[in-house]
């Protein structure tokens, strides 16, 4: 059993999900956001990291999984999403948790099964994933999508090293040779 938290990092809200996962099972345990809800970045930087860390000590997950910056057509809203992102990866740092960088692309295709998916279908799929009977907030849904992915991508990493220490097996044949 794992316990996973994504991160969606955001200079105003940044969301948060955590989920449980259990052989192929996943189980939703905790979702929602951050709000700065300051001017000052210095100020909204540092509640992102106390938040952050907060939730951590709290639930005590074991991975942890972010989503990347891609570049917006402002500069300026971009180096403040990077600096949320590094607040958030710095809590998440320095309470020992390795953390999985996941583009946004690379969560709603694991999630949504389409890279290009809008706010809507990850929330959709996420309920449905989860089971969830209530719709989560955006941000929300979209820190559970990069603990979903991650769960995914690690499940997967996890199942080719099984494999590997197997060894001999390739494409379904051994590697003894008959005489």
């Amino acid at each position: 059993m794992s316990l996973i938290i994504g991160i969606d990092p955001g200079s105003r809200l940044t969301g948060y999900g955590i989920i449980e996962r259990q052989g192929n099972e996943l189980r939703f345990v905790d979702a929602g956001t951050i709000r700065t809800e300051t001017q000052e970045m210095p100020e909204r930087l540092k509640r992102i990291f106390a938040g952050v860390e907060r939730i951590v000590k709290f639930h005590e997950p074991t991975e942890a999984a972010v989503e990347q910056v891609f570049m917006a057509q402002n500069p300026d809203s971009a180096l403040k999403l990077g600096q949320a992102r590094g607040a958030a990866i710095a809590a998440l740092v320095n309470l020992d948790l390795q953390v999985a960088e996941y583009t946004a692309r690379q969560i709603k295709q694991s999630v949504v099964g389409y890279g290009a998916a809008d706010k809507k279908q990850v929330q959709m799929m996420v309920m449905q994933i989860l089971k969830l009977q209530i719709c989560p907030q955006e941000d929300a849904a979209d820190g559970l999508a990069a603990a979903i992915c991650h769960a995914h991508a690690s499940g997967s990493m996890s199942k080719m090293a099984v494999l590997n220490a197997l060894g001999g097996m390739t494409r379904g044949r051994s590697r003894v040779r008959r005489r």
